[in-house]
């Protein structure tokens, strides 16, 4: 008998393993739910959390279980839902995930939640033995905005559906690290979220510079006595194409010493000679209230807007949305 699992325990599998499964049909058929729990003994779930979170069909299979939290789902499950593991379990496919979690998390939480889905970034989960240095772990994109998309406008009767729609117009792809995702979500959510309402940029975007301004960096190297480069492009952790302006986060651990200030010396002149204005924000102007409004400001300004905060709640919704993201000295 196979065994389903979603929501919380699919959620732990996919910050655990971290990877699609190297077969893309495995991830695409169709299945059907089992109609009944499966025996204690056959739950066998290697590194996750119980109770687990097992699917099944029919209602009237419910049974007291501490091992098993039962969700009972008669709906279609199309291409797409589930993803075959190799221990055996059918795992809610990264969008399934998603839809299911709206059902239980605040709208903020499920923002967060799409960007660490589709950015290159994994949380641990709670009691990882191997906590990374960073506070995070690296690793490719396990969805898009698009895919998640198109999965739930095939599932328009599932419970969180429409808070799963709205989660998404405010949902970027690519970013690269917590931090990131939360900058994204001060700058970009909608003031009745909390956040300053900017326009949505690229998280990471490739700008790749003339030939003219490769020569001209080259020259600066030389003269500087430096070993010269041939950069073929720089990333941008925020970026506007169409206002030519470059937002860089700059953590308190990975831009410090002199090679790393070198670097990112480099990277700012090369993109100023590319005509792209850059603003530096560090963790100690997110950090603090009345620095990162001020950062928000000098953005807007450079994209030709105004913040004019029309909602009088605004303070108390911007303030309750930093409460939610607790930015941890450890996440950088």
């Amino acid at each position: 008998m196979k065994v389903c699992i979603g929501y919380r325990s699919a959620l732990e599998y996919w910050r655990i393993h971290r990877v699609l499964p190297d077969s893309t049909g495995r991830r695409k058929r169709a299945i059907i739910l089992p109609s009944s729990l499966p025996a204690t003994k056959q739950v066998r779930a290697p590194g996750l959390t119980f109770p687990l979170d097992i699917m099944f069909s029919n209602p009237n299979c419910r049974r007291a279980s501490r091992k098993m939290r039962q969700h009972v789902f008669s709906g279609d499950t199309p291409a797409g839902c589930f993803v075959s593991s190799e221990n055996g379990l059918e795992v809610s496919s990264p969008e399934f995930c998603f839809l299911q979690m709206a059902g239980t998390l605040s709208l903020p939480a499920l923002i967060e939640l799409g960007y660490e889905f589709c950015g290159r970034y994994s949380l641990p989960v709670v009691g990882d033995a191997k906590k990374p240095e960073r506070g995070f772990y690296n690793r490719l994109p396990l969805t898009s905005t698009k895919k998640i998309s198109e999965f739930i406008a095939r599932m328009p009767g599932f419970k969180g559906h429409k808070k799963a729609v709205r989660a998404l117009r405010s949902i970027l792809d690519g970013a690269a690290s917590p931090m990131e995702a939360k900058l994204s979500m001060l700058l970009t959510l909608p003031h009745m979220l909390g956040g300053f309402g900017l326009p949505k940029p690229e998280l990471n975007a490739r700008v790749i510079p003339r030939k003219a301004d490769r020569r001209t960096e080259q020259k600066a190297d030389r003269r500087a006595g430096r070993k010269t480069t041939d950069k073929e492009y720089y990333v941008c952790d925020l970026y506007w194409p169409d206002h030519a302006l470059a937002v860089e986060y700059d953590s308190n651990q990975f831009h410090t010493g002199s090679a790393h200030i070198t670097d990112d010396s480099k990277k700012r002149n090369a993109l100023k000679a590319m005509g792209i204005g850059v603003i530096t924000v560090t963790t100690q102007q997110i950090y603090d209230n009345r620095e990162f409004e001020t950062v928000a400001r000098s953005i807007a300004k450079d994209l030709g807007k105004r913040i004019v905060f029309k909602n009088p709640g605004f303070a108390a919704a911007h303030n309750e949305l930093r409460g939610f993201l607790h930015i941890e000295p450890g996440w950088i």
